[in-house]
């Protein structure tokens, strides 16, 4: 196999502000893993808040590029475990490598991700399409520009129900909140149940990660399901998550890729918990990989490709929330 990189600055349609940070440029890696006529993608962006830089990334996996470009793919779980006792610092790395490992993989077979994964996509979820924070007049544009089923809504300032009334009066479609943490416990509980009479369907990761009393009071007197964000980041969270959250919100590049991104949803099942993949503005490559995995899930949240305005890569498309996949096998993502 042949390592290759590819750096991009993904321009955002829009200034895209949660409640810790604020961007309209995105830095990406498309990673390619190419074995004859075979070329396999998989994409992890930077991440201030991760401290994940696109230099990083490369570094780490150039420092191993001889045992990936030996690697004879027998599997990409097999190439994810080899790897990973040098990546254990690095999951967004090991995710571009990841799902450029499952791609080539599929498409060596023949066959689309899902399946060679034996998966049916008869009744996969729809997406969700995300509403940034801003002003209340830019919040309502944004989500007249694109009308859709399920909005995803980011709040985390002085005025959030306020917001929410205000955003219902202009749709019927369901609605989802993350407060990306910015809320107490308190906050939560009293928002729940406006919340709840306002059509949201549930709120993600209210509370800092590491308020775990805060969480198990919310999780026992919320009007809604809260689903983890902050707080689920690798395998071994999952189970730190059971009996404070209904469910997991899992990020392919905060946990490693599709390897490991299929073990926590078998385990989240097993607990009870309802599963939920989302992205971190990816273009088609990453938003294409995480198609795959619907199946699997409850929820999904694979905009990222939608926020954009210079898409590197083709992949899967939308039509009103629901996931249409590629002709090519794998997961469909061409570089353009």
């Amino acid at each position: 196999m042949q390592l290759l990189f590819h750096p991009f600055d993904l321009e955002l349609k829009h200034t895209f502000t949660i409640a810790h940070d604020s961007r309209d440029i995105q830095p990406t890696l498309i990673v390619e893993l190419r074995d004859g006529d075979f070329r396999g993608f998989g994409e992890a962006t930077s991440n201030p808040y991760y401290g994940a830089t696109i230099e990083k990334m490369i570094a780490s996996l150039e420092s191993i590029r001889a045992a990936i470009e030996a690697d004879e793919l027998s599997s990409p779980e097999s190439l994810w475990a080899k790897v990973n006792p040098y990546l254990t610092n690095n999951s967004f790395a090991q995710c571009a490598l990841d799902e450029a490992a499952h791609d080539l993989f599929a498409k060596k077979k023949g066959e689309k991700l899902y399946e060679s994964w034996g998966l049916s996509v008869d009744h996969n979820p729809l997406t969700n399409f995300t509403i940034g924070i801003d002003t209340v007049e830019k919040m309502v544009s944004k989500m007249q520009e694109l009308p859709w089923p399920i909005y995803k809504i980011k709040l985390g300032t002085d005025n959030d129900l306020r917001i929410v009334r205000e955003l219902r009066s202009h749709t019927t479609a369901t609605f989802r909140v993350d407060a990306n943490c910015a809320w107490t416990a308190e906050q939560t509980i009293r928002f729940s149940g406006e919340l709840k009479k306002l059509g949201v369907e549930f709120i993600e990761q209210p509370l800092a990660a590491d308020d775990i009393e805060g969480m198990r009071k919310v999780f026992a007197e919320s009007a809604l399901p809260v689903i983890a964000d902050e707080s689920c980041i690798l395998e071994n969270d999952v189970t730190k998550c059971h009996g404070l959250f209904h469910g997991v919100n899992i990020k392919l590049t905060k946990c490693g890729g599709l390897t490991s991104a299929k073990r926590m949803i078998a385990e989240a099942k097993s607990l009870g918990m309802k599963t939920m993949v989302g992205c971190m503005t990816e273009s088609s490559v990453g938003i294409s990989a995480i198609g795959h995995l619907l199946p699997l899930l409850d929820y999904v949240d694979m905009d990222g490709s939608l926020l954009i305005k210079n898409d590197p890569a083709t992949g899967v498309t939308f039509d009103y929330g629901k996931v249409i996949y590629a002709a090519e096998n794998g997961t469909g993502a061409v570089l353009k």
